[in-house]
């Protein structure tokens, strides 16, 4: 029986609730962790370096890409986003469960890396609901929002790939779905 851990990919739209989503999960379950990506865009108020995001400088991201440490990167509205290696492959060899909370292109590098990866879709209840969330961040320019919203209808198309499909209409609901999914990949035979 192995006691590595599992490595799930949760994806979804900009302002699907994933974020939201994945912090009830790492309330309830203390068998998981979620792996810290690494961006060159500013951080958002009440964002925290090493929390949310490991903020970097665009040439800090180049010399990772360079030195072969991140698991994917992937470019975004002008921006990079990546996840660093090392901390993923030390926790899941600890046996903790590692969550990668990346874009849609970042999980179709994992599948490619790391096929044995559980990967979760979170998509909103309608694409109405989608631009009444971006709205009520009021993070972002109403350009921004719409390039997010143009994004967001190509990215539900690729739902399909992913192994479980979850609709956050209500963050406790799906956040228990989501702990149901890794609850019953831990007894898993063919891992």
């Amino acid at each position: 029986m192995s006691n590595k851990g599992n490595l799930f990919v949760i994806s979804g739209p900009s302002g699907a609730g994933k974020g939201t989503v994945v912090k009830e999960i790492l309330k309830r379950d203390e068998k998981v962790m979620l792996s810290v990506s690494a961006t060159t865009r500013s951080p958002r108020e009440g964002e925290v370096d090493g929390r949310e995001y490991y903020f970097i400088s665009k040439e800090k991201f180049e010399d990772l890409i360079k030195s072969n440490g991140l698991l994917e990167y992937a470019g975004y509205c002008d921006n990079f986003y990546g996840t660093p290696k090392q901390a993923v492959e030390d926790n899941l060899e600890k046996g903790i469960d590692v969550i990668l909370e990346i874009d849609i292109q970042g999980g179709e590098s994992i599948r490619k890396v790391a096929p044995h990866a559980v990967s979760i879709f979170i998509a909103p209840p309608s694409m109405e609901e989608l631009r009444k969330r971006l709205v009520s961040r009021g993070t972002e320019a109403e350009n921004v929002i719409e390039k997010r919203l143009k994004k967001a209808e190509l990215e539900m198309q690729e739902s399909s790939k992913y192994d479980y499909l979850v609709v956050n209409n209500n963050v406790e609901q799906c956040a228990e779905n989501v702990l149901c999914i890794i609850k019953s990949e831990r007894f898993r035979v063919n891992k």
